[in-house]
């Protein structure tokens, strides 16, 4: 997996050149590749009201962190017997994870910069929530029908005591309809 580095610096015309002269340094060294991580004026409030925030963003932040990586979690589980198809399905937006952070824009849609963060951070909480729910839900759904699975497999694959025996054994192997013979099955093991 790479790694990536969030690095912020005012947007002036000075940054701009300092970020030109080490994209060159760095592109011709080979030592990263360096893409821009706009991000809009955001209607920031109160110094209380920021500090206060800064809290909240680190408890959403490790929140958001845990389940993300139960949701890879969950994708590798699923498709266990292709473990090389994980990375192909971890997407952000339709788009592999490398493509988005490199690509980002901010959903102007989503989370307007009109409002205040706090307001903007409560939006991300709420949606948090509703993707763990709904990972619990499809988990559960998932959990079931492959439990469902593999009791048929069990029935149809498993031991002569706890398969069912109808393909192999037919109703004319059976004495019925009389007063002295009783059908009885055994089963031996080897």
């Amino acid at each position: 997996m790479s790694e990536f580095w969030l690095i912020s610096a005012p947007g002036d015309k000075a940054n701009m050149v300092a970020w030109e002269r080490m994209n060159t340094v760095t592109l011709k060294a080979n030592l990263s590749s360096n893409n821009k991580f706009i991000i809009p004026d955001l209607k920031v409030g109160t110094l209380d009201a920021l500090v206060g925030l800064s809290d909240e963003l680190g408890k959403l932040d490790t929140f958001a962190e845990s389940v993300i990586k139960k949701i890879a979690q969950y994708i590798g589980e699923v498709l266990e017997d292709s473990k090389d198809k994980v990375q192909e399905n971890l997407l952000a937006s339709g788009v592999d994870l490398i493509s988005y952070l490199t690509r980002f824009e901010w959903d102007m849609a989503k989370y307007p910069i009109k409002q205040p963060l706090k307001n903007i951070s409560e939006t991300l909480a709420k949606q948090m929530t509703q993707i763990e729910t709904d990972l619990k839900a499809r988990a559960a759904v998932y959990n079931n029908i492959k439990g469902n699975l593999q009791n048929l497999e069990r029935k149809t694959a498993g031991n002569l005591l706890t398969r069912t025996l109808t393909d192999i054994v037919n109703k004319e192997d059976f004495v019925l309809n009389s007063e002295y013979l009783i059908t009885l099955l055994v089963v031996v093991p080897k």
